[in-house]
């Protein structure tokens, strides 16, 4: 009951969620290749990532599965485990190297799977440290099979806060339905 030209309150609550609160804070993507085994299995998983807007060290946490974009080809992606940010003093276990402090905006990603030597994991080991704004997302969700998949192990701080997206944007039989085999 209300005058002509109002908005009763539920058209203004099904107009906000609409508008506001069904944009996505998830997509999915494909990773295939053993860089990131055992997270990722070598036969390729369909992710469910939560956009990073904009990468900083207050939204992106140090062992936090990312996705960036290849330091090499702009138009590729890369999954990576973020294993240091800016601030950070990087040692290298050869003596030669020097060691050196991540600046502003600067991260060091490393893949996963320790088997692979620098050039097959095609990390920081190989191409340095890579900007922060490279990051377009963090992993929350792997399905390597249709029965093998769960939650991506993160750092505790991004775990809690992604619990509540996990919980909501999360559809196994939409995962299943695009993964590749």
């Amino acid at each position: 009951s209300y005058k002509r030209g109002q908005i009763s309150d539920r058209e203004l609550q099904d107009a906000v969620w609409k508008n506001v609160f069904q944009g996505k804070l998830t997509y999915l993507h494909w990773s295939k290749g053993e860089a990131m085994a055992p997270t990722i299995g070598e036969q390729g998983g369909t992710l469910l990532v939560r956009k990073i807007p904009s990468a900083d060290p207050g939204r992106v946490f140090v062992g936090d599965v990312i996705v960036m974009k290849d330091p090499d080809d702009s138009d590729n992606y890369l999954v990576r485990r973020l294993a240091a940010t800016e601030g950070y003093e990087m040692v290298s276990k050869d003596e030669k190297d020097e060691p050196f402090v991540l600046e502003k905006d600067q991260c060091w990603v490393l893949a996963d799977n320790e088997k692979l030597k620098p050039k097959e994991a095609k990390d920081s080991r190989l191409f340095g440290p890579v900007p922060m704004t490279g990051i377009v997302g963090r992993v929350i969700y792997c399905l390597r099979t249709a029965v093998d998949h769960g939650p991506v192990q993160n750092s505790h701080y991004s775990m809690r806060k992604d619990s509540p997206v996990l919980e909501v944007e999360l559809d196994v039989d939409d995962m299943v339905k695009n993964h590749k085999s």
